[in-house]
């Protein structure tokens, strides 16, 4: 364990940090008496590689996609190529001010514009605002502007948002900030959307229906254009959740589903890394009907005139308010590095993205085969096999597993399981999510992964389930920190470092 705080250098040493006037006694004068410190700040005096050294320790207590499979469930923890990173440090890109008046940003600007029109085609959208800064954001904004459409037409009593039952969290979140109620409506006994319970609570009240495709459960809707007519008929709006957009893009869009807006998760489909709270980009697409109401600013352009210095290709960008627009949602212009990297990935593998989802469907097929199908002298030492919470034969970007035969054969359940899998150097899958699935793990390979690669996770996997159930019951045993008491520690957080 790091000690970097008990470090007692030489005086003075372990940083550099000038004064702002030569005298420091002068200096120290013009701070108010209030606010100077009654004692020296307890940092380290430190020297260079002893620091290196303490960043060095902590950056492997954390693990990442650098650091080894991340099979998260609905969050897409894929490589993120260093070519992004690159590109995101450019000087032009990395030193700018979002107040920078707009001939010091026509480079930066037509970035945006094309990320703009790029994510307007591969959703089959019309309009798109790159403001957002997360997925949850997006979902707020999107429904934000089918509000205002309501009200804009006339028909503000519209006051229920309907969401299924295998939903994200963040979904009817989202609609209950903007002041909706919500309706929830089961899922199918194949776990798809019950057209049936949607007409039986459609109606003159109904503002929209938020739901993904694929599903949490990794399956395709193949009634979601009828699901769209019956919301439509109703005057309601069909809202795309855009976590899983990773196992369709290429092969088909939103709009071709009959959605009237979408959200997307840079942070996933388009590579920007992300996890542990950000950063990420949530932009949100949307039909012209609904373009009006988005916020502001986003980017335009037109043919740049012969005066105009610094003119892109022939075109100058500049910022534009939509008309009715609902407002900012986000301070300045989103997350700019977010959508710089993103644009690179689109810009590096474009032509590819069909082949992505692609890979990204068969990595899940694969490695659900894999688990759900062990070879016979391997099967006779597992404890029980997990049952597939999936019954579709075919899932697309990922699955779930559910382990009640665990807990009724040796009372080992799915937080044991997940535990123990990070003994053997794994990120835990996706815990109790979908809540459909009873004792639930969900898994996403990504299609950045190898095949050697999930191979050893399907083998390991077995290994879990092999082993004693005081051994996984007690699990983890090789991290730095073992199995904690999870509801105290949510009670009584520690928010800064000791030396404990």
């Amino acid at each position: 364990m790091s000690n970097i705080f008990s470090f007692n250098g030489a005086e003075e040493s372990g940083y550099s940090q000038p004064y702002p006037i030569a005298d420091a006694e002068q200096a120290k004068a013009t701070i108010p008496t209030n606010l100077l410190r009654k004692e020296r700040a307890g940092w380290p005096t430190a020297s260079e590689p002893e620091l290196v050294r303490h960043y060095t320790w902590l950056s492997r207590r954390n693990f990442g996609i650098d650091t080894g499979f991340y099979p998260l469930g609905s969050c897409t923890m894929k490589h993120n190529p260093r070519i992004n990173e690159k590109i995101v440090q450019l000087a032009g890109m990395n030193d700018i001010h979002p107040l920078a008046p707009e001939n010091h940003l026509q480079g930066l600007m037509s970035i945006f514009f094309e990320m703009q029109e790029m994510l307007a085609h591969c959703a089959g959208m019309d309009a798109v605002t790159l403001q957002p800064v997360a997925g949850a954001q997006g979902e707020f904004t999107a429904i934000r502007c089918i509000q205002e459409y309501h009200r804009m037409i006339g028909e503000e009593h519209r006051d229920k948002v309907i969401v299924p039952d295998s939903a994200h969290g963040t979904n009817p979140a989202s609609a209950a900030m903007c002041g909706y109620s919500i309706i929830e409506i089961p899922s199918g006994e194949d776990g798809r959307l019950d057209l049936d319970a949607l007409r039986a609570v459609v109606g003159e009240d109904t503002a929209a229906m938020m739901i993904t495709n694929p599903s949490t459960l990794g399956v395709f809707e193949p009634d979601i254009a009828e699901a769209a007519k019956i919301v439509h008929e109703a005057g309601g709006q069909m809202y795309y959740d855009g976590a899983n957009f990773n196992a369709i893009i290429g092969r088909t869009n939103p709009g071709l589903m009959g959605f009237d807006a979408v959200h997307y998760n840079l942070h996933k489909t388009f590579s920007q890394p992300h996890g542990g709270g950000g950063p990420g980009s949530g932009p949100i697409g949307v039909k012209e009907h609904l373009a009006e109401f988005l916020p502001s600013p986003i980017v335009s352009r037109r043919p740049a005139e012969e005066k105009e210095i610094g003119a892109c290709d022939g075109w100058w960008y500049t910022w534009q308010k939509p008309e009715k627009s609902i407002g900012k949602v986000q301070q300045w212009h989103g997350n700019a590095g977010a959508v710089v990297r993103s644009w690179a990935f689109y810009r590096r593998y474009g032509k590819d993205l069909t082949t992505m989802s692609e890979h990204a469907v068969l990595n899940a097929n694969y490695l659900r085969y894999k688990i759900m199908n062990p070879e016979p002298e391997v099967l006779e030492k597992i404890h029980a096999m997990p049952v597939d919470g999936c019954p579709a034969e075919v899932v697309k970007h990922e699955f779930t597993l559910s382990m009640s035969p665990l807990v009724d054969a040796v009372g080992v359940n799915g937080k044991d399981v997940a535990k123990r899998l990070l003994d053997y150097g794994y990120m835990a899958p996706t815990l109790y999510f979908p809540m459909i699935v009873p004792e639930c793990l969900m898994i996403e390979p990504t299609e950045t992964e190898s095949k050697e690669e999930l191979d050893l996770f399907a083998e390991n996997f077995h290994k879990v389930l092999s082993d004693d159930p005081e051994i996984l019951t007690s699990a983890p045993h090789n991290t730095d920190v073992k199995r904690v008491d999870e509801v105290w520690a949510a009670r009584n957080l520690i928010l800064r470092h000791t030396d404990e």
